[in-house]
């Protein structure tokens, strides 16, 4: 029985998403030269963080972290250098009055910890809040007008 449980146990803490399990970290060197020309541009005036590269749907893309400004900007680019997803940390009183509402009313009770908005292919699609709830940490969405979306993004 103690074995079986410790097996378990093995098995649960190594566990990993299929997602998580597929991102690797990179150096600038290892870059494909489309996609280190589009980080080098997206990362002008900042602090690179670091480069990592993954498979989504079955396509291989690179993700530039940095934080310009002291806010963290993330940007995911696709092999030939075009940029699909930009996730960049904003101030929640700077945002709308709709989307700070429709934050709150998706939050509940909990506390809204760091909101970024999302934008892919050059348009803003969504906010995204970052919730303490005690001590459970979740995600919220709603789109540029406040309100729920159809879909996670």
């Amino acid at each position: 029985m103690k074995i079986a449980i410790t097996t378990l146990a093995v098995l649960l803490a190594t566990r990993t998403t299929p997602s998580a399990a597929q991102e690797k970290k990179v150096t600038p060197s290892q870059l494909p030269a489309a996609v280190r020309r589009t980080a080098d541009e997206q990362s002008r005036g900042a602090k690179v963080l670091g480069y990592e590269t993954e498979k989504e749907n079955g396509q291989t893309v690179y993700e530039v972290e940095m934080t310009v400004g002291g806010r963290s900007r993330d940007v995911t680019i696709d092999s030939s250098g075009n940029v699909l997803e930009v996730e960049e940390q904003v101030v929640f009183d700077s945002l709308p009055e709709a989307v700070r509402s429709g934050l709150r009313a998706a939050a509940g009770g909990g506390q809204i910890t760091n909101v970024e908005s999302l934008t892919k292919r050059g348009t803003l699609v969504a906010y995204e809040a970052h919730v303490r709830t005690g001590d459970k940490r979740s995600e919220i969405q709603v789109g540029p007008d406040g309100k729920p979306l159809a879909h996670p993004e």
